[in-house]
């Protein structure tokens, strides 16, 4: 799949802006592009901190995110792998979610999932979110592959602190999501001792289902969600739900090509390769729609189609897999673009946060089908 230089976008600086690159650097400047819409490519996971109740009074080097929750149907949320029967766990509050994925507007995991996605981040660091993945351990440096071993142990500590947070949310989704960061950021760390660049697809896959999460509750926490989750309407519930499974030992969504993965890339691409769209990822997402010049009023009336398209094509692709976990996140992603797409016309910058939910959600397929393709 052809790709940005960097996949996903840094944390954010403060509500409605976000780095431009990964790595060191201040505030947004007023002409800084909008984030890549795809996974993160050097394994990195957002950064987010909490902030006082005033947006403006956001001012530190992460964003924020406090209390969450849902909207769109009894649990709001997806589900994972098998039937809508299974033996519920009593310790799980997600487990009678079984309506369709929708806007998160609340989730009582979120405040929790701060300190420990700061905390991997810091390990992390500029170092890691510039490293090159495709160098071979026989070439790694004394100092590369001490990175690697504190962040594989940064990665299986926030894994093992993520397990709590699946059973507390309420949400079918989130904990899908968090199964997915445990499982695939465990996998990577696993696989440091004897690390293969492709190797790097299970910290996509992680990292990037760390970054939906984020995303999400950030945009609990700004507003947003709460704001848009009535833009457009429910999604049909779903034909199946995933077994919650043990959620301190959860399994990878497949282990042999899905059904999406064949396409998956191309149907992004639709979106991602579009002139509009690349013209209108150039501009300020700061911007509110009250303070639109008439050129980026015409850029955003141009790429709508494609939006919207994207969404679409992006559902019917889901429904090729029989697998619920996919469904769920591929789903996720088209209502979380689609309530974008229809907020556009009154754009607030915290709307951002929808628009990145939207677009990573899908990245944690597409990391999963780049480890199981070679």
């Amino acid at each position: 799949m052809t790709q940005p230089p960097t996949w996903g976008a840094p944390p954010p600086q403060q509500p409605g802006g976000w780095q431009g690159q990964p790595g060191p650097g201040g505030q947004w400047g007023p002409q800084q592009p909008w984030p890549a819409p795809v996974p993160p490519k050097k394994s990195g996971v957002a950064k987010w901190a909490i902030g006082a109740v005033s947006l403006v009074a956001v001012i530190a080097v992460t964003a924020t995110v406090a209390v969450s929750c849902t909207k769109n149907s009894g649990g709001s949320s997806g589900g994972g792998g098998g039937t809508k029967t299974s033996a519920a766990p009593s310790d799980v509050a997600s487990a009678n979610d079984t309506g369709p994925v929708g806007i998160i507007t609340e989730d009582p995991s979120c405040a929790p999932w701060t300190p420990v996605i700061n905390t991997l981040s810091d390990v992390e660091g500029d170092a890691w979110t510039t490293h090159d993945p495709s160098i071979s351990p026989s070439a790694w440096t004394p100092e590369l592959r001490a990175l690697y071993e504190s962040v594989g142990k940064a990665m299986r500590k926030a894994a093992d602190q993520a397990v709590p947070l699946a059973k507390m949310t309420t949400h079918r989704v989130m904990r899908e999501l968090y199964g997915q960061f445990i499982v695939y950021l465990r996998a990577y760390a696993d696989s440091i001792p004897n690390y293969r660049p492709i190797d790097d697809n299970l910290a996509r896959a992680g990292s990037t289902a760390g970054d939906v999460i984020t995303n999400i509750c950030a945009a609990i926490s700004f507003g947003s969600a709460a704001a848009r989750a009535s833009l457009i309407p429910a999604a049909e519930p779903p034909a199946s739900i995933a077994p919650i499974g043990n959620l301190s030992n959860p399994q990878r969504m497949f282990d042999a090509p899905d059904a999406v993965c064949a396409e998956l890339g191309s149907t992004l691409n639709q979106l991602l390769l579009d002139p509009a769209f690349k013209s209108w990822a150039a501009t300020d997402p700061q911007i509110p729609a009250s303070k639109w010049s008439p050129e980026l009023q015409s850029l955003t009336d141009a790429v709508v189609p494609v939006m919207f398209s994207t969404a679409d094509g992006l559902g019917k692709l889901a429904l090729k897999s029989s697998n619920p976990l996919v469904q769920d996140f591929m789903l996720l992603g088209v209502q979380y673009r689609r309530t974008f797409v229809q907020a556009l016309p009154t754009y607030q910058a915290n709307d951002q946060y929808i628009y990145l939910a939207g677009q990573y959600a899908p990245g944690v397929v597409l990391g999963a089908c780049g480890y199981v393709a070679h």
